[in-house]
């Protein structure tokens, strides 16, 4: 998950090989901070909008108390898993650029983007499982039960994320054994391999899930299509208009969740240390992108998200008791 300065063509006047131990290098040699590049600005600038995006989102959600249905427990937890991933792209560039790196910096890098990482994926199959249960059990989805079974499920999510990113810190690393590296430094390709292989079977999850979305709404638009006759005609048309709109909106987001999340899981299996760096990034840049792109398609397209942040920037023109709807159109 660490992107070298000697992948990208940087300054490498020290003549030292960038896959050493730092401890193996010539003490008489002094280390230089390399120069500032188009990449590296790309990196600070993306780590914090990333972050700051998704810390409004958490702070909007955390801080209004009628926003506590299952689905705005999950879209927290997915801001939070992406507010990490911002952090760690600045504290990468931070190593990178202003510090010398180490070791443990390395480490703690690629152990925070893999849980970051990890727990974003894991919420996503959330958020489509929340849209299933809202479907399919509209009558008693969003009860205080249903809260508290999502609060549980975050709570695992988080638990086994966090597991799961401290394989790295805890040996799984390939720092002292440079040929047991996977294509992304310092990882082992065994722990890689294990970790896209769960990435691969999330994203099928989440399709699958997607798909009993389209199953469900095709019943329902069947089931209306039957009384069509007992409706005004432009209630007809209304009704079609936001049929089309909501599939279009279920393409979109299952293009972007695909696009992201499918290069990298595919080529942590089949690549190797060997392999060329610029697949790496090529791959990577779309999965940590995701970051960004999240709070847009799904955070900020609520209605009751928007309402609040409205009324915070301009209170005099919303109402003080705004009402909360759940929670499929998110």
């Amino acid at each position: 998950m660490i992107l070298n300065a000697s992948d990208l063509g940087w300054d490498e006047s020290s003549g030292a090989d960038p896959f050493s131990p730092l401890d193996q290098l010539d003490s008489s040699s002094t280390y230089e901070v390399p120069p500032l590049t188009v990449w590296g600005v790309a990196l600070c600038i993306s780590g914090t909008l990333i972050a700051t995006e998704n810390a409004v989102v958490v702070t909007t959600i955390l801080a209004t108390p009628s926003l506590r249905a299952p689905v705005f427990l999950l879209l927290a937890s997915l801001g939070l898993a992406d507010l990490l991933a911002g952090v760690a792209l600045i504290l990468h560039f931070l190593f990178l650029f202003c510090v010398e790196p180490s070791d443990w910096s390395e480490l703690l890098t690629s152990g925070l983007l893999v849980t970051s990482l990890t727990a974003s994926l894991c919420s996503l199959m959330g958020v489509a499982l929340d849209r299933y249960l809202s479907l399919s059990h509209a009558l008693t989805y969003g009860s205080s039960q249903s809260r508290h079974r999502a609060a549980i499920l975050l709570l695992l999510v988080w638990l086994g994320a966090c597991f799961i990113g401290a394989g790295p810190a805890m040996g799984w690393h390939c720092l002292g054994q440079p040929n047991s590296c996977s294509v992304a430094r310092p990882l082992t390709r065994t722990y890689l391999s294990l970790l896209c292989g769960g990435f691969l079977v999330v994203v099928m999850v989440t399709l699958q899930l997607y798909a009993g979305i389209c199953r469900v709404a095709r019943r329902h638009a069947h089931a209306i299509a039957t009384q069509r006759h007992f409706l005004p005609t432009n209630h007809s048309y209304a009704s079609k208009h936001s049929s089309g709109r909501g599939f279009s909106r279920l393409i979109v987001i299952l293009s972007v969740f695909v696009g992201c999340w499918m290069p990298f899981s595919l080529w942590g299996l089949l690549g190797d240390a060997s392999s060329p760096p610029l697949y790496t990034y090529a791959t990577l840049v779309p999965a940590a992108g995701s970051s960004l792109l999240n709070p847009i398609l799904y955070s900020l397209r609520n209605k009751d998200i928007r309402k609040v942040l409205l009324q915070a920037c301009c209170p005099h023109r919303c109402s003080q008791n705004p009402q909360i709807h759940y929670p499929v159109d998110v």
